[in-house]
């Protein structure tokens, strides 16, 4: 059975794909019908997201599976792979855009027959479905803390960005200015560019045992010292595993304990550190004699 994280990100990616076909298919018909070479290419760039929201769900699956002899500590940094992938093909997609609008500025190849009011309206339409499809996939991608998720929720936003440079070209074009698409679509780049670099700078951080922030380990250690019988925390590592987190933790306790009792204290840190980080995949507790 699913656990939640796989079941929101699945549920998610489907909306995701049912909302780019049906986008796509009325971009792709708006563009014909109303002579927009701007907007066809539009609906092409929303095809092209259904692949991410494939990668998603199959990144997600494999990251939620058990663990196994091979993989004791799990799966969850496969979901960091898919999100690496994304951040690349939204890179990419981006250079495109970018490289695309310096050719037309650099050979002066501008938009030749005037667009109809239709890809007007369609592109208007596209930008306001893109950017709730952004604001929904990201609701749910932080929720859920998921990076996979996350890179899908900026290639809607690269799309509702690619819809603003195409009704600027459109616009552009109706009132005798066809330079200002491309113009657009340059700025357009950057923005996307950064959302890729920080996706997968994201991701990589979680694949290479980045430790928590610092507020989070102060927490930790305040914790542990609220818990009778713990005299001090003497070392404490983290280290984020996909979207998991993994803590080691050496206390300090009265030498003259049991072992029993001792282990009793280290149990009630493990408790509360549990209950109150859910995230937290695996606690190891030392009890050191002071």
């Amino acid at each position: 059975m699913m656990d939640d994280f796989e079941k929101t990100a699945v549920r998610v990616s489907m909306v995701s794909v049912a909302w780019n076909l049906a986008l796509s298919l009325f971009k792709l018909m708006a563009g014909i019908i109303a002579r927009s070479g701007a907007m066809v290419s539009d609906a092409v760039h929303s095809a092209s997201d259904v692949f991410s929201s494939i990668v998603v769900m199959i990144g997600v699956r494999m990251a939620s599976k058990e663990s196994d002899k091979e993989h004791p500590f799990g799966h969850e940094r496969l979901e960091c792979v898919a999100a690496i992938v994304l951040s690349t093909v939204l890179a990419v997609t981006g250079l495109g855009i970018g490289y695309t609008a310096v050719m037309k500025l650099i050979g002066g190849e501008y938009v030749t027959e005037i667009p109809g009011m239709l890809a007007l309206f369609a592109a208007v339409i596209s930008i306001a479905a893109k950017e709730a499809m952004f604001w929904y996939t990201r609701y749910y991608a932080k929720r859920i803390d998921s990076g996979a998720l996350m890179a899908d929720a900026w290639h809607h936003r690269s799309d509702a960005l690619s819809s603003v440079g195409a009704l600027i070209g459109i616009g552009g074009a109706m009132i005798g200015h066809p330079f200002m698409e491309p113009a657009a679509s340059l700025v357009i780049c950057l923005f996307i560019e950064k959302a890729a670099l920080d996706i997968f700078k994201d991701a990589v951080d979680k694949m290479v045992d980045k430790s928590c922030d610092g507020q989070m380990e102060e927490e930790l250690r305040e914790c542990a010292m609220r818990i009778s019988g713990v005299a001090g925390v003497d070392l404490l590592r983290t280290r984020m595993f996909g979207n998991k987190i993994y803590v080691e933790m050496e206390i300090g306790a009265d030498a003259e304990l049991s072992l029993g009792e001792s282990h009793a204290i280290a149990e009630r840190v493990h408790d509360a550190i549990e209950e109150g980080w859910p995230k937290i995949k695996h606690i190891l507790i030392h009890v050191n004699p002071v």
